[in-house]
């Protein structure tokens, strides 16, 4: 359309505050800050402890049989079509067979849903939940994702803290005080990001019947699933599927050092059927069939690289793991201005409280990394990107 001075009068434009809000309060986003604080006449090597990809490192490298899964699939020819909106079959049979044997029932192939990434299953469930009104429970310190998510699909969103002083457990006194008529989930994530924590059976079976008296599901983020190096094993949260509905997130990208391969899964551990009859499932297919799906020769290997993958290669993680952790929290001891309240069990990293009192010229947890950034080309994540007031960094 021109205007009177034959000037071009363009009817779009303009910032989507939404997005613009959404994405400051992600990983990424608080990363893009610290990466453009650093010192670009310094020509030492960044160490980049702020992110939750091992790959980055050469110690950690996915087995061989992942690769030649991967190979073998496309050289098959066999996967060069569109998949189906849910997943191939061999794919999501082999998910279901693989995540049952932690379980005390069996899951069915129509229980999986493959998305690219564990992002993705995130955004599904969020999106699927989402109605006028309705608000949602997350921890504190937690994974920004679920509250940019949240916010960007207009998904109120309430925190329970997760406390310190008892090893990273939930507050379920506060997550009863916060759940009102219109709570729909509540999240968990375990082995925990950001603060290394496992949950115990007896403290999850607890969340289980916390959320049943609440009349509200819980969405089980597990991408870190096994990673467990302490006193307590991994549990899955489906274990109490019969006590109520559980949406289980989880993907190939942690376990197998392979996050770049975006391929993830959304699980209805719901032994009692629940998801389906309150149409739950029916959302998560719409919501499926208007978006994108995983590479199909991904979903092709799947079966085989989860068939196939030797212990030793999970062994070797979780001993470098163990040791990172154990070099972590002794050297973290030496430091004057930073504590460790609890000593990572699990997941890739540790979460430490920061006391700028003995520091000069630093003002908040976001101004000691900044700084460190720009002084020592080091990166660390805020905790004011995590809800909490502290830092936090991968082992």
């Amino acid at each position: 359309m021109e205007n009177g001075g034959g000037e071009i009068k363009w009817r779009f434009g303009g910032e989507n505050e939404k997005i613009t809000k959404a994405g400051k309060i992600t990983i990424r986003g608080i990363l893009d800050i610290l990466k453009c604080s650093l010192d670009s006449n310094d020509d030492r090597t960044v160490i980049p402890l702020g992110h939750g990809d091992p790959s980055a490192f050469p110690s950690f490298r996915t087995s061989e049989v992942a690769e030649d899964a991967i190979v073998d699939a496309v050289r098959s020819a066999n996967f060069n079509s569109y998949s189906p909106t849910v997943g191939i079959l061999p794919a999501r049979r082999a998910i279901a067979e693989h995540l049952s044997r932690d379980l005390p029932y069996e899951l069915s192939p129509d229980d999986v849903f493959l998305t690219i990434g564990c992002t993705q299953a995130v955004e599904v469930a969020l999106t699927v939940l989402a109605r006028p009104g309705a608000n949602i429970l997350l921890p504190r310190p937690g994974f920004p994702y679920y509250e940019a998510r949240a916010s960007f699909n207009n998904l109120e969103y309430r925190h329970f803290d997760l406390l310190p002083d008892k090893g990273w457990e939930v507050d379920l006194d506060a997550v009863e005080a916060l759940a009102d008529e219109n709570t729909v989930a509540m999240v968990i994530i375990n082995p925990g990001n950001p603060c290394g924590n496992v949950f115990s059976y007896q403290h999850l079976k607890k969340v289980a019947e916390t959320a049943r008296r609440l009349g509200i599901l819980v969405i089980a983020d597990e991408v870190y699933d096994h990673l467990t190096f302490g006193s307590n094993p991994f549990v899955p949260m489906g274990v109490f599927g019969s006590i109520v509905p559980v949406l289980t997130l989880g993907s190939i990208s942690k376990r197998w050092i392979v996050p770049g391969w975006r391929l993830g899964w959304l699980v209805t551990s719901d032994p009692n059927g629940v998801l389906k009859k309150t149409k739950i499932v029916q959302s998560i297919m719409g919501c499926l069939n208007i978006s994108c799906d995983p590479a199909t020769f991904i979903q092709g290997a799947i079966p085989h690289i989860l068939e196939n993958t030797k212990a030793d290669f999970f062994n070797k993680i979780i001993s470098l793991l163990r040791q990172s952790a154990d070099i972590c929290y002794e050297e973290i001891k030496e430091i004057n201005c930073i504590t460790c309240p609890h000593k990572p069990e699990g997941s890739m990293f540790v979460m430490v409280k920061l006391d700028t009192s003995p520091l000069e010229d630093i003002t908040d947890d976001m101004d000691f990394c900044i700084k460190l950034a720009q002084e020592e080309s080091v990166i660390v994540l805020p905790g004011r990107s995590l809800k909490f007031r502290t830092i936090i960094f991968q082992r």
